[in-house]
């Protein structure tokens, strides 16, 4: 029998209360990014917590179980997100305090819902303790709106891309994005800059850009983050590091120390909404829910 996996992050079911905590701390909405911020200063989150890699994608464990509080959330009724990865408190939620709250409920309510009307009720009795039992949210058939088996296979194909290509496949993107100009620069895996670019903005204000990219299936580390910025020359304005794994705490802290150059951080997962939000080697198939319970009631 193998043995059971020990987690440093909390499950999903403990950052239920946090996540609508967050949210109701700032007015009722907020992005991914602030969400993660908040919940990382409420539970003060060590670092070794918030660098534990998810087995199976390139995202923190953490953020991957965030990912699935948010998505139980959502189909409990209480949150709703935008196009914009903007998530915001329901109308009929916002005067439900945070503590009111029952993850087990959650849960229960949220996978019971799940199950097709008459199918299976043992199975149904099976899963409404399961916060107890540790079962994990994937097990549940439960469809998550950030963890999707597109994106999973999508990490892999990324992960296993010839280094060059990937920084082509940045170019691409940065091309995508506004920036003319971007080319390549080198062929090395050193913590040099990969490439170069420039954006302009309302036709106004334009700014030089360089860029770096890492193929990883781990976190970057503040080390590699200090290696980019060593590199940069004084005419480079703007800094962008790409990678198909996930930033340390400490190399997030490193890229926007006050007093050097800002370095903006895109992980895996920000990539692949960006390649998606240009169609660029995706294409969006358009399915359909069936409703057995209608066609078999009508």
């Amino acid at each position: 029998m193998a043995r059971k996996r020990i987690h440093k992050s909390p499950r999903y079911t403990e950052l239920l209360v946090p996540t609508f905590r967050a949210l109701k701390e700032m007015g009722g909405s907020g992005t991914n990014e602030e969400i993660h911020d908040a919940i990382v200063n409420t539970l003060n989150l060590s670092d070794d917590v918030l660098n534990e890699i998810h087995k199976d994608s390139n995202q923190s464990e953490f953020d991957y179980q965030l990912a699935w509080a948010k998505t139980y959330l959502k189909k409990y009724g209480a949150i709703s997100n935008s196009a914009r990865s903007v998530w915001s408190i329901e109308p009929r939620f916002m005067s439900v305090a945070p503590e009111s709250l029952d993850p087990k409920e959650i849960d229960k309510t949220v996978r019971n819902n799940n199950r097709i009307g008459g199918q299976e009720e043992k199975k149904i009795e099976d899963v409404t303790n399961t916060h107890s039992l540790g079962q994990s949210p994937e097990d549940s058939g439960v469809e998550s709106d950030e963890i999707r088996p597109w994106r999973k296979h999508l990490s892999e194909v990324l992960r296993a891309m010839n280094p060059y290509a990937f920084e082509r496949l940045s170019q691409r993107l940065l091309r995508e994005c506004g920036f003319s100009q971007v080319i390549v620069t080198k062929k090395s895996g050193d913590g040099g800059i990969d490439g170069l670019g420039k954006l302009t903005i309302n036709g106004i204000l334009s700014f030089k850009a360089a860029f770096q990219c890492k193929r990883y299936s781990g976190a970057v580390g503040a080390s590699e983050i200090r290696d980019f910025r060593g590199a940069l020359t004084t005419d480079i304005e703007k800094a962008i590091f790409f990678t198909t794994g996930s930033f340390t705490k400490a190399a997030i802290e490193e890229a926007s120390i006050i007093g050097k150059q800002q370095i903006d951080l895109i992980n895996g997962e920000e990539f692949m909404n960006k390649l998606a939000e240009y169609e660029i080697g995706l294409k969006e198939i358009k399915d359909y829910e069936i409703d057995e319970n209608f066609f078999q009631n009508i």
